[in-house]
Parts: structure tokens; C-alpha cells; sequence
């Protein structure tokens, strides 16, 4: 594996070049990437070529829906999956709760779900709901030291084999360990049950062959990996077919289209192939496969392999620390980018001192409430979050370091 090239890999977004960020720091990432280049240049495309109802005859409107197939081909293919299995929606949050409401037709009074108290509340609360519909909901969760999702608890939440659905986080947004999702998914499909995994908090750190992940439903958020303001869904074929049709009744013969009830946004959809673009493009630069599956999995391991190294000295100064408490693990492997403390002050106020440093942080609960609540952090102080990805430069790592040394 050869070493990023992060010359080129901020190279390919325009924000590393705008005059009013030179100097900034960028370390809000798990609430939203910066959009590469590739995106962009779609997107302009689709509305100054292609602003149109697609799929029509004529030459703009045909062209618009290739565009849009291209993005759900392109996609697909890089997780894994089937293009039919992989759906668009206005948010990750909005197709949760439409898959919510899938599930509320199809179980049965007295059938039980687990959800987990690690989870972000947008795939936790719509599942929470439907125990005013009659369905027992249990709740899996974490040690409230460490943060830590044990799949050991898991099993007596569904020894009784009236759970139909696991839903759990690849990542937590505020913990950040990666939680063993293939383990996971064949313990809960050994039990009978369905899976519903938040890819959120992991996808921008490089995406995963969900097929092999054996998830039946993987969620994540276009705009967190480098790309538009879209929730992209996988509902992989034997659950996306058994589950009440949610669009229009005369699509529900199309699985892609099945738990869409809103038309898509077009050019948001087409864009989204700029995301299948830039996995390609850096993964071809580093001499690695030029397209498709092989593309992802190879951009994966180097975004990864650069990210760990980021870790390492944050980390350290972080644990080397007596006045905070780092939220999840010290060790930089097995866990996402996304850095939790907690502090005696208000995350958002430290946030509000780092900004005159250079340093474009977060402070707050990030809607991890429940997670923060069962480890003990206070949540009218929150936690400072510090947050990046594979473009990150090591400077400005240290440039953050230096920074807190001032601010704490």
C-alpha cells in the first residue's frame, strides 16, 4: 500500500483552496465533509445542462436520467450489492423513519426489536417509537466506562427468539470505536432477525463491502462522504421485498423505488456519482484498481492507513490530559476519527475558544444523547468533538494540539 498523497487528495477539494479558509483547520467533519471536486462539477452540469423531469425522450431530460442510474450503479457496485438494493432519500434520518414505518406494518403485536443506547437518535428514536404500536422494544446497552457495544449482551436480548430486528451503529458519532458489523449481523441472523446497521458515522472513512457485511439494511449520509445532501439506503432484496411498499402503489414493483414515498432530488442523485468518481480517482493515483468494487476497498485502506496515523499523536496528547476525559478508546486502530472529550466547561464554549486558533471544531451533544447520559457526561456541558478524515493534514494536527495547549 503505497503512502497518501495528500498534495493531490486536497487538491481534489476546492475549499483547501478558498482564500477565507486558508489556515483553518477543519475538524467538524463528522457533521459534515467538505465536497469534492467531482461532485461539484456535476452537480453544475445536471442544472445548467440537465434541469429537467429525466427519463423523458428528448435529449437533456434522457441524458438526466442516465445521469441518475449511473450514481445508483456506480454505488452499488463499490458496496457490494445489487443497483435495485440501494435507494436515495432526502436524509438518513427521513429514510429511517420510512423504513420505521415499513416495520410497523409488518411485525406483529408482541414481536420485539433491540436497539442500542450508543446509537446517534435518528436510527434509535424512530424504532423507539414503535412501542406505542404494540412491539416490544429492548434495549442493548454499552458499558457506560468505556462506551464499549459488548455482543455478548446481546444474546440474552434474543435468546427468546421474539426479536425480529437488531439495529446498531457501525460507529458511534461521539464513542467512535467500529463495532464488529459481520459478527454482529450473523449473531443476529442466527436468532432469526433482521439487521439495520447506521453506516454514518464509518462511510466517510472509506466504504465498506456491505454485501459481505451481511447487513440487511445499511444507512448512510452523501453529505459525509464528500458528496451532496443525500441519505443513501442499501435494503438488500429478501427484506425489501417482504416489507410493505411505502411509495406510490404503482411503483411497488420496483425495489429501489419502494421505500421512496417523495419523488428524489435529480440532481442531487446524479451528483452522487462524483462520490464513485473520487474513490476511483484515488485509488488510480495510488496504483491501486481504476474502478468499481476493487476502486473502494483499495481507497478504504489507504483513507484508513492515513487516518490511524492522525489518531496517534491526538490521541496521546488527549490521554496524556488529567482535566478531560476522552470519550471511547486511547488506541488509534479499531476506532473512527471522530474524538470525543469531556471537559469541566461546555464543549460548545471550548469549540468557541479554539475558532480564533484556526480551529473549526464542535461542541454539544451531537444527538448522542443517550450514549453521553449512560457514561455519566454531563449533557448541559456536552462534550467537545474533534472530528476528521483522510484529508487532514498532519500540520493541522498539530496546529489543534497547539491550540488546546493554549485553550485548556
Amino acid at each position: 500500500m503505497s503512502q497518501l498523497d495528500i498534495d493531490w487528495v486536497r487538491a481534489q477539494f476546492p475549499a483547501f483552496s478558498q482564500p477565507s479558509l486558508q489556515g483553518q483547520a477543519f475538524f467538524e467533519n463528522a457533521g459534515g465533509s467538505y465536497t469534492c471536486q467531482q461532485v461539484i462539477d456535476r452537480l453544475f452540469r445536471f442544472y445548467t445542462e440537465r434541469k429537467v423531469q429525466p427519463y423523458a425522450p428528448y435529449e437533456p431530460s434522457r441524458l438526466g436520467g442516465e445521469e441518475m442510474d449511473e450514481a445508483r450503479t456506480r454505488l452499488a457496485a463499490m458496496l457490494g450489492v445489487e443497483t435495485d438494493e440501494l435507494s436515495f432519500g432526502p436524509s438518513t434520518t427521513q429514510n429511517t423513519y420510512v423504513l420505521a414505518q415499513a416495520f410497523r406494518q409488518y411485525l406483529d403485536e408482541g414481536d420485539a426489536i433491540v436497539v442500542t443506547n450508543q446509537d446517534h437518535e435518528a436510527n434509535s428514536g424512530p424504532w423507539r417509537r414503535l412501542a406505542n404500536e404494540g412491539i416490544e422494544v429492548r434495549e442493548w446497552q454499552i458499558d457506560p466506562e468505556t462506551g464499549h457495544l459488548d455482543p455478548a449482551a446481546l444474546t440474552p436480548l434474543m435468546a427468546d427468539g421474539k426479536v425480529r430486528l437488531v439495529c446498531f451503529p457501525h460507529c458511534s458519532n461521539v464513542v467512535g470505536e467500529v463495532n464488529d458489523v459481520a459478527a454482529i449481523c450473523a449473531q443476529a441472523k442466527a436468532a432469526g432477525a433482521y439487521t439495520c446497521v447506521d453506516g454514518v458515522s464509518y462511510a466517510p472513512h472509506g466504504f465498506e463491502d456491505v454485501g459481505a457485511l451481511g447487513a440487511d439494511i445499511y444507512l448512510f449520509s452523501a453529505y459525509k462522504t464528500y458528496g451532496p445532501h443525500q441519505g443513501i439506503m442499501v435494503i438488500r432484496r429478501a427484506l425489501g421485498e417482504v416489507l410493505p411498499n411505502q411509495g406510490h402503489y404503482f411503483n411497488e414493483g420496483s425495489l429501489y423505488k419502494r421505500f421512496t414515498p417523495a419523488g428524489p432530488d435529480h440532481a442531487q442523485v446524479a451528483a452522487s456519482a462524483g462520490m464513485a468518481d473520487y474513490m476511483e480517482a484515488l485509488s488510480a493515483h495510488h496504483g491501486g484498481p481504476a474502478s468499481g468494487a476493487g476502486a473502494a476497498r483499495f481507497a478504504h485502506d489507504l483513507m484508513r492507513e492515513q487516518e490511524v496515523s492522525l489518531l496517534e499523536p491526538l490521541l496521546a496528547y488527549l490521554s496524556s490530559k488529567n482535566s478531560l476525559r476522552l470519550i471511547g478508546s486511547d488506541s488509534p486502530t479499531g476506532r473512527a476519527p471522530t474524538v470525543a472529550v469531556s471537559l469541566d466547561r461546555p464543549g460548545e464554549a471550548v469549540a468557541a475558544d479554539l475558532a480564533p486558533h484556526g480551529i473549526m471544531a464542535g461542541g454539544g451533544d451531537f444527538y448522542a444523547v443517550r450514549p453521553l447520559g449512560a457514561m455519566g457526561v454531563n449533557l448541559d456541558k456536552g462534550v467537545l468533538r474533534l472530528s476528521f478524515t483522510h484529508y487532514t493534514h498532519h500540520g493541522e494536527i498539530q496546529q489543534l494540539i497547539g491550540a488546546l495547549d493554549k485553550v485548556l
